[in-house]
């Protein structure tokens, strides 16, 4: 074994990171579909021969957590099968992908003959055929009915496209964008390989993999003081998501226990509901990558993205239950269980690590369009990224953020630019802006919400609603005393005058050209009593139109005259004399 250098080491890990992040860069620059060239709804990463995470570009926490899993697979799925040149694509969520719509590329490593590394690349295509374009099928009710699933494929082989191969999993997609999106991940992945064969020769190929065990020993030992700082315990957080697709009024416990002790933590989700007959489950894969992307939010973010992070965690999610779907289940809405998922861990957490938890962030309530483009007589598809990213929730010390999205997307996912949206889709954007007191009140508010109303100028239009958050009892919920984020809420407006509110996971086709298409995306939760909140920061958010005067005055007891805005000082004293909220609360 060589010498370690402990500089070296350090280097090497800035190294990996930033060939992911070439990697990622290519991927954005060379796509086509807004999906990814906007929204960045894709992950790069780099995976040894084993197929152990390295370092990954999450553009997508959800995305890059769950390639690891799928690297694994394909490297026992082809045993010594595996040659210079070979590209491999993967989506199957039962051989541990994620979920149909995430096509990956993996592209082998090789140094002097020898197998050293993967490459891969990840991203939401605008289709992956099955009953319904888009990608999501709230009709579902098993996985042939969501799309094409993609066991490990080869399309290229020792160097030499496989046509035949290439062209029948494209005969069943509909859209030719997806292809030349695959083409971009298969850039990307290149990228990522002569990158890592540049680095490998450079240090010399043991010099390298020594390097490599002790730099995953390493991250191996940081996670391990994250966890020993939380006190020992068993901590339990659970909640609810509303609406399967099939049941009017059904709705799914989720729940989780969280054990510490002695510098490992486990997560037990016994107690969960069994799985639903709809598409609203996830496979093991996405419910793993949503524990991760929310509990990495509670731990030093300079901890590298490695195999040795996951080391001292345990995860137990039974089998038959909506967070582990069994076979042949449809699990397309899987991704976005995360919204709740997060809420049942952030509970859990609260008790444990109160100063490092945020509020509920707001659970997203998404809306695809398919149609046809008039301008250029051509298909397009498009997620409305731009209208479904809601607040953040408060947390000590900081406001939430506003119009971030949801935590799997880790604040990754962006919204198109208002002009591109106009230049890509056959819509006029006549709104959009953040949503005044949709932030849940606090000490440190959640993170506002937006509003957006576009009209629908395409043909042949279809829209999929697949979210949650448009009920009550699904708002983003506050902490410490702070209060909840505002309710989802989608409208069409006909051109007749009709007003239809979707529900939360609907398929609604014929929207005819002139509807308004009407959306408030909720605020993240409030953290601690509102009435703690600095003054001045109160009569800042009202000045800048995020708070009305009224809910100033009855949520944070800051009297601001609405013609003058300036603070009336004796009335909001009187108004802030009564009892204060606790610093802490038992559960949220």
């Amino acid at each position: 074994m060589a010498a370690i250098d402990p500089i070296l080491v350090s280097v090497l890990h800035r190294r990996l990171k930033s060939i992911a992040e070439q990697m990622g860069i290519t991927l954005l620059r060379t796509t086509r579909s807004p999906i990814l060239n906007e929204a960045r709804d894709c992950v790069t990463g780099l995976y040894d021969a084993q197929g152990r995470m390295l370092e990954q570009c999450e553009y997508t926490p959800i995305l890059a957590f769950a390639l690891q899993p799928a690297c694994q697979y394909i490297v026992k799925y082809y045993g010594d099968e595996i040659y210079p040149g070979d590209v491999i694509l993967h989506n199957d969520v039962f051989s541990q992908g994620g979920q149909l719509p995430d096509v990956a590329v993996f592209k082998p490593i090789f140094v002097d003959d020898r197998l050293v590394a993967w490459a891969a690349a990840k991203g939401h295509q605008a289709d992956i055929g099955g009953a319904q374009a888009g990608g999501y099928n709230p009709n579902a009710r098993e996985v042939w009915q969501e799309g094409l699933r993609i066991p490990p494929i080869k399309v290229s082989e020792r160097g030499r496209l496989r046509r035949d191969v290439w062209d029948l999993i494209f005969a069943n997609i509909r859209f030719r964008i997806v292809e030349d999106d695959i083409r971009a991940e298969i850039g990307a992945a290149t990228v990522g390989e002569r990158g890592m064969q540049q680095l490998v020769a450079q240090m010399g190929l043991q010099r390298y993999l020594d390097h490599v065990e002790h730099l995953l020993d390493s991250t191996e030992r940081m996670m391990r003081s994250e966890i020993e700082a939380i006190p020992d315990g068993t901590y339990t957080g659970s909640t609810y998501f509303y609406y399967d697709g099939v049941t009017e009024g059904s709705k799914y416990r989720l729940q989780v226990a969280v054990t510490v002790r002695g510098g490992e933590i486990r997560f037990d989700y016994t107690g969960t509901d069994p799985q639903a007959p709809g598409f609203t489950n996830a496979s093991h894969n996405a419910s793993v990558s949503a524990l991760l992307a929310t509990f990495l939010m509670h731990v030093n973010p300079q901890i590298p993205h490695n195999e040795g992070m996951l080391r001292p965690l345990s995860i137990h999610i039974p089998e038959g239950t909506v967070l582990n779907a069994r076979f042949p289940a449809a699990t397309t809405f899987g991704n976005h269980l995360t919204d709740p998922h997060s809420e049942a861990l952030l509970s859990a957490l609260s008790q444990a690590i109160p100063h490092k938890v945020t509020a509920a962030w707001n659970r997203m309530l998404g809306f695809t369009v398919t149609g046809r483009d008039p301008r250029r007589h051509k298909p397009y598809v498009d997620i409305l990224f731009i209208s479904m990213k809601g607040g953040s929730g408060g947390t000590e010390g900081a406001d939430g953020c506003d119009h971030i999205g949801i935590p799997m997307r880790g604040g990754g996912i962006t919204a198109q630019d208002p002009e591109i949206f106009e230049l890509q889709d056959p819509h006029l954007l006549l709104r959009f802006e953040y949503a005044r007191d949709s932030a849940g009140a606090g000490q440190w508010r959640g993170g506002l919400g937006t509003d957006t109303v576009f009209i629908f100028q395409g043909e042949q239009t279809t829209g999929i609603c697949f979210g949650d958050g448009d009920l009550e009892e699904a708002r983003a919920f506050g902490l410490f005393g702070g209060k909840p984020g505002t309710v989802n809420r989608i409208e069409l407006r006909y051109p007749d005058g009709r007003v239809y509110v979707p529900r939360s996971k609907e398929v609604i086709p014929g929207i005819p050209p002139g509807t308004a298409f009407v959306q408030h995306a909720g605020g993240g939760g409030g953290f601690g009593d509102p009435r703690r909140r600095p003054v001045e920061k109160v009569l800042d958010d009202v000045r800048n139109g995020f708070v009305s005067v009224e809910r100033a005055r009855e949520e944070y007891g800051v009297a601001i005259d609405p013609v003058t805005l300036q603070v009336d000082d004796a009335e909001t004293r009187t108004l802030r004399g009564g009892p204060g909220r606790p610093d802490r609360p038992t559960q949220p």
